[in-house]
């Protein structure tokens, strides 16, 4: 039995490593295309225009946001680049440390966190459902049509592989690992910490299957805000403002606004607005339409997760959802719904039962991905 356990790992293993260089294949594959047939948009090229001409296929990947988190690795913050939390810049800069190179590191993390996040995934859900509907799983996340971004100089696949462990290990009931992985979370991205919450309702949930765990087992969650109040504590003694990151968020553009919360339905009304007046078949139309569509498919799929009662990952997903559009816009919401790993669970389980959808969803979103890294890598903003 143990001998075949064994077998069936390394089988799954092998699939996850093959599924993975197939989709980074695929991306290498897309963004040659682009080099040679689509139009270059400058501005916001990784390493600036000299050095994304001598290399574009490299330095595609550290386009818009990219840049800030290799100038953060290298030389700390400058102005408004707070917005951007510390742990992936600092773990880049580690990593360059043996490498001597902070594009290549930077890579190296995120393509090592985006296996960790894979291999994690498939034995999160494999905890509540069989191996098919976790493969699935992996592949509609892979194929959302902003994943791409799980390979780029990113925080997105440290986060997800952050967020994935904290709810492993949750579900097998080590508290204090899962704080420990909560407070680097929270220390990524600052939705890291509405895990908080998520990991308290685990724990009851537990609390009442197993009446011996003791209570003093939910201390250990309590680490999981050390990651956001140490950054906190970094800001207020740096810049005087313990909430910089948030106060900074309209520097950054993309309409956000950093002093009063707007509320969700006004949100999606500006967006119907937006898909009626914007100019048609344009880089920015797409981006509306890609924004619009994301918010709409999660919005429904965490009404799918509160119908399965799935109350911890629900908790999850409705604060780190919610907040980014608090700040009145949808702008980034395609690439921020890749944490947001439960949502992918429910499209496989509903694909299961809805056969029609297995064509469907692939068709829209691998054509959306194709169109998304044409642009992401080519300057033209996509999230």
């Amino acid at each position: 039995m143990k001998m075949l356990l064994s077998q069936r790992t390394i089988k799954t293993l092998k699939w996850i490593f093959l599924v993975f260089v197939s989709w980074r294949l695929s991306l290498v594959l897309i963004t040659l295309v682009g080099i040679e047939l689509f139009p270059l948009r400058e501005g916001f090229l990784g390493g600036g225009t000299l050095n994304y001409l001598k290399n574009p296929l490299f330095w595609s990947w550290a386009n818009f946001d990219g840049v800030h988190y290799l100038i953060i690795a290298k030389q700390g913050y400058y102005q408004y680049q707070q917005a951007f939390f510390p742990f992936y810049p600092f773990l880049v800069r580690f990593v360059a440390l043996i490498f001597k190179n902070y594009l290549f590191s930077g890579l190296l993390v995120s393509h090592l966190s985006l296996l960790a996040a894979i291999v994690l995934f498939y034995r999160l859900v494999r905890l509540d459902f069989e191996d098919k509907i976790a493969k699935r799983s992996i592949i509609y996340l892979l194929i959302f049509p902003t994943a791409f971004f799980l390979g780029s100089v990113y925080t997105e696949s440290l986060f997800l592989a952050l967020v994935l462990a904290t709810f492993f290990s949750a579900r097998k009931g080590n508290w204090v690992l899962a704080g420990l992985f909560g407070a680097l979370a929270s220390a990524t991205r600052l939705v890291g910490v509405f895990l908080f919450p998520a990991l308290i309702v685990e724990w009851y949930l537990a609390k009442t299957r197993n009446k011996k765990q003791k209570t003093r087992t939910v201390l250990p969650i309590f680490i999981i805000l050390s990651g956001l109040l140490v950054y906190m504590w970094y800001l207020q003694k740096t810049v005087g403002d313990p909430l910089y990151f948030i106060h900074v968020q309209p520097f950054f553009g993309a309409q956000r606004t950093g002093g009063k919360l707007i509320l969700l339905y006004q949100v999606f009304w500006r967006y119907l607005k937006m898909l009626i007046t914007v100019q048609k078949w344009t880089p920015t139309y797409f981006a509306v339409i890609l924004e619009t569509i994301s918010g709409a498919m999660f919005l429904l799929l965490i009404v799918f997760a509160y119908l399965r009662r799935w109350y911890s990952y629900l908790v999850f997903m409705a604060f780190a959802y919610l907040a980014p559009t608090l700040t009145g816009t949808l702008s980034s919401m395609p690439r921020y719904v890749l944490v947001l790993f439960p949502g992918f669970i429910i499209l496989a389980e509903l694909e299961e039962k809805y056969r029609w959808l297995r064509i469907l969803y692939p068709a829209i979103a691998v054509l959306f991905t194709i169109i998304s890294v044409l642009f992401f890598t080519r300057g033209f903003w996509v999230a």
